[in-house]
């Protein structure tokens, strides 16, 4: 979408469509004095009336309600914007305009960005593999005009929002390719296209090199599937003493169908969406790069499909990890969490400030927190605190939840160092103190995006049914702040 700045009155400007978000209870211009009354319309958050008019302005004006000033978030922001993109979609208008009636407690940094993301990811459709659309199915809004009082922030502002906002379009395209088009060399294929377009250093280490390197987690996960496992590392920058390295680590099971300890067929449905750790990777590294951040970012996705046939990893085999540490399998569907070990450990060479993990590890967290925050269990509480921080600027918010050694003591095992399981008691903290054993003494934050990467009934305009990209806007804000 192309989205322009102007200054001016976006009611006295001709446009098939004007849209006009407003604060809860600001007066409205005395231009609509006849067309709409406070008892029709006072802005609450969400309330919107659509009105046509004649004159020489608009000939719709779409009026969106932000709520009251003091409760106000770039999230508001970003949902009226998206509302507006369906909104024009709807009517079939290739080109709308939007202005903002009342003072907005946010700076123009912080609203351009919002509303770019909102008017993007508002268009977002995934229809690659449908056939004989309608041209309203396929119709695209082409073109947004924004009308602000500080043109030169918001043009800064809405490029940082639109740069985003295709990083999460770019996750959510890769979660919602199917399993039998995006295997693990599929995936890789993709790393490699990002490392060309944007310059990064891309390895794909496969199947031998992963046996030669003694990654022991990926090859027990992966070895029942035809489609072999890789080992992706896509690097962004130079280390250097000014520069500090980030490492972002995503979990990439291009389908997981339990093992042997199988899954239910109605969990399995949507298990392509397993890899949504290593979509958000995707989507932030690509952010990284355009973006030009000062930094020296390192992604790893150790991409695997969990499958079953007579060479499957089976419950009771031990595992020698990347590391040298030894896990007690008891339940070949708590895979993720093997296959992140080697990842984990592999980062560490890199000698980072930080190491950032996201999977869709647990469904003890769907249970804890629901779809509407990401579950969030670090080693270093500074690092927490920077990541949550950046949940909350960008509107994908994380929960703390504790690590303390007495959930290490639950995955002691007595025949390996660790076990995959800890038991159904505290769930999602086990798995974190798994995955912490793997990470030393390097800062360390896991997020459990379970219950935030997939939906089939979106609760929010600027997500689609599928895949929500969770984790770009996320790392993206996070990676912003520690570079700036």
């Amino acid at each position: 979408m192309e989205i322009t700045i102007r200054t001016g009155d976006v009611l006295g400007e001709p446009a098939e469509l004007a849209v006009l978000l407003s604060l809860e209870d600001a007066a409205l211009p005395a231009a609509l004095a006849a067309l709409v009354t406070p008892s029709d319309f006072r802005g609450r958050a969400k309330q919107t009336r659509l009105l046509f008019a004649a004159g020489a302005g608009p000939k719709r004006l779409l009026l969106i309600g932000l709520g009251k000033p003091e409760k106000l978030t770039a999230d508001h922001l970003r949902q009226a914007a998206a509302t507006a993109t369906r909104q024009a979609q709807e009517l079939q208008i290739a080109a709308f305009t939007l202005g903002i009636n009342g003072d907005l407690p946010l700076n123009a940094n912080v609203t351009g960005q919002a509303l770019a993301e909102g008017l993007e990811l508002g268009a977002y459709r995934y229809q690659r593999f449908r056939t004989n659309l309608t041209d309203e199915q396929t119709f695209t809004v082409e073109r947004a005009t924004l009308y602000g009082a500080d043109a030169t922030a918001l043009q800064a502002s809405v490029a940082v929002g639109q740069t985003i906002a295709r990083g999460v379009a770019f996750a959510r395209d890769l979660v919602n390719t199917p399993p039998n088009v995006l295997t693990p060399a599929a995936l890789a294929d993709e790393a490699i296209a990002l490392g060309k377009r944007l310059g990064l250093n891309v390895t794909v280490l496969d199947k031998a090199q992963l046996i030669e390197g003694g990654f022991g987690g990926i090859i027990a996960v992966g070895q029942a599937s035809a489609n072999e496992p890789r080992f992706i590392v896509m690097e962004y920058g130079q280390p250097s003493e000014a520069t500090p390295t980030i490492c972002l680590v995503g979990k990439g099971l291009t389908f997981d169908s339990g093992g042997l300890s199988i899954k239910p067929s109605d969990s399995m449905a949507t298990m392509k969406t397993d890899m949504s750790g290593a979509a958000a990777v995707f989507g932030a590294m690509q952010v990284v790069a355009e973006l030009k951040l000062p930094l020296h970012v390192v992604g790893l996705a150790p991409a695997v499909e969990n499958a079953i046939s007579g060479n499957a990893y089976r419950p009771d085999d031990v595992i020698t990890t990347l590391s040298g540490k030894t896990v007690e399998v008891l339940n070949t569907d708590a895979e993720g969490r093997i296959v992140l070990s080697d990842a984990l450990h592999y980062a560490r060479r890199y000698n980072p400030a930080a190491i950032v993990e996201l999977s869709t590890l647990t469904g003890a967290i769907i249970i804890a927190l629901g779809p509407h925050a990401i579950g969030m269990m670090g080693t270093d509480q500074a690092l927490a605190e920077r990541i949550s921080r950046a949940g909350e600027a960008s509107g994908e918010r994380v929960w703390q939840l504790p690590l303390w050694d007495e959930y290490r003591e639950m995955i002691k095992s007595e025949i390996a160092d660790v076990k995959n399981i800890g038991g159904r008691p505290a769930g999602s903290i086990t798995a974190a103190a798994f995955l912490a054993t793997f990470t030393g003494d390097v800062p360390f934050v896991h997020l459990d995006i379970a219950g935030t990467a997939f939906a089939e009934k979106p609760a929010k305009p600027y997500d689609a049914p599928g895949a929500t990209g969770v984790g770009v806007r996320l790392l993206s804000a996070f990676l912003r702040e520690y570079g700036g």
